[in-house]
């Protein structure tokens, strides 16, 4: 935290002027710092009068680090199925887990889910273990959470990782806060570096500006959630063998304090962009909502979905499905069309993965043609109509 010697401040305002957050102001005779510090500690090396200091809390180092060891998957079930970012967590999982020579698990909570243990083994998993209940038919946080705790507690395993979707970011940091463990989330990128086998966690970071690294070295397991659509699922193999494991629920492990009244599938807006191998987006270049009729055209021409940006989305030109980005969807289409997008790297952190980009802006120094494998510098509303009357051309 940033401690300020009230002692030793003149109120002079250069921490002020020199925080680029806002964080700190100087009322009175003396600098106050609010909510928004981020600890960068700019205002401490620039302060005359050395009158403020971060301290931190010391950090703890568990002493049993060597016992843990294995890649450990949550996989996630709803609906009577294992969601598609369950597939890709097991295939960098069987990655991280051959750099490592260790056994990949994989954790599924489920009314009837005995049936679907194969298709994680086809997946990658070494090993499934099965929490089979009908009390966990409908997602409950504490009562998902309370399993995978347990069954890491029980096998100890130095890496664990889960989807950065809506059941993930609730039951992973509860199981995170339990265990006492670091958790990085919204990872885009995993890897192991090699001389001491660490876990690295990439992820956005200052509101998608940076792209930081961040490691766990002082506890286990390293425990991260990823972004669907970022990580490519393994090539199922059918002949793949494994271990299934029925974890034994002591009845204090179902216990829940949430009642589940009723379940409701949203039937407003059922596009799902993550699913499609072919977007056109569009963003603030289209000036109006009007802009998105275009849009629509050459998507269906191309047999593909609309997609868009968040200035799109924040202008209520097109309803939030549709987004992409650091706050929308991650998705990895063959083909993604970027129309009126200027590329910035929260928009990217959510296309950069696609086969094939190409941009269409009339800024020739727009950031999306440093990621765009071929860019046409024009006024949208110019080469949009063109390039669709050349796609009926072919077609015809």
């Amino acid at each position: 935290m940033l401690i300020i010697d009230s002692d030793k401040c003149t109120a002079c305002g250069v921490c002020e002027s020199s925080c680029a957050f806002g964080a700190i102001s100087v009322q009175a005779d003396c600098a106050v710092v609010n909510e928004s510090c981020t600890l960068c500690g700019a205002c401490v090396e620039n302060c005359p009068e050395q009158a403020l200091r971060i301290e931190t809390a010391a950090k703890r180092v568990q002493a049993d680090l060597g016992e843990y060891a294995g890649i450990m998957v949550f996989a996630e079930y709803r609906h009577g199925k294992i969601a598609p970012v369950s597939y890709e967590l097991l295939g960098i999982g069987r990655k991280l887990a051959d750099q490592r020579g260790v056994k990949l698990s994989a954790v599924l909570p489920g009314g009837l889910v005995s049936d679907l243990a194969q298709s994680l083994i086809a997946a990658g998993a070494d090993i499934v273990l099965l929490a089979e209940h009908p009390l966990l038919e409908q997602f409950r946080e504490d009562f998902y959470a309370k399993v995978l705790e347990s069954a890491i507690r029980k096998r100890k395993p130095e890496v664990v990782l889960a989807g950065a979707t809506a059941i993930g970011r609730s039951v992973v940091p509860y199981v995170a806060t339990a265990i006492n463990a670091g958790l990085t989330a919204d990872c885009t990128r995993l890897e192991i570096r090699e001389e001491d086998g660490m876990l690295l966690q990439t992820r956005p970071a200052f509101g998608g500006n940076i792209m930081a690294t961040i490691e766990c070295p002082q506890t286990r397991p390293q425990m991260a959630t990823v972004r669907p659509k970022v990580m490519a699922p393994a090539e199922p193999d059918a002949t793949r063998t494994g271990e299934v494991i029925f974890l034994q629920l002591p009845t204090e492990l179902l216990q829940s304090r949430v009642e589940v009244l009723e379940t409701v599938v949203n039937t407003e807006d059922q596009v799902n962009i993550q699913e499609f191998e072919t977007l056109v987006a569009g963003g603030r270049g289209l000036d109006s909502a009007k802009g998105f009729a275009l849009i629509r055209d050459l998507a269906a021409e191309l047999g593909g979905a609309v997609a868009a940006s968040r200035a799109a989305v924040d202008a209520g030109w097109i309803p939030y499905p549709h987004q992409v980005g650091q706050t929308g969807k991650t998705v990895s289409p063959k083909l993604y069309v970027a129309c009126g997008i200027s590329g910035a790297v929260q928009h990217a952190v959510g296309m950069q993965s696609a086969e094939i980009v190409v941009a269409i802006n009339r800024d020739k120094d727009a950031p999306i043609f440093d990621i765009a494998t071929y860019g046409v510098v024009g006024d949208l509303y110019e080469v949009v109509p063109r390039l669709i009357q050349r796609l009926q051309e072919i077609k015809k």
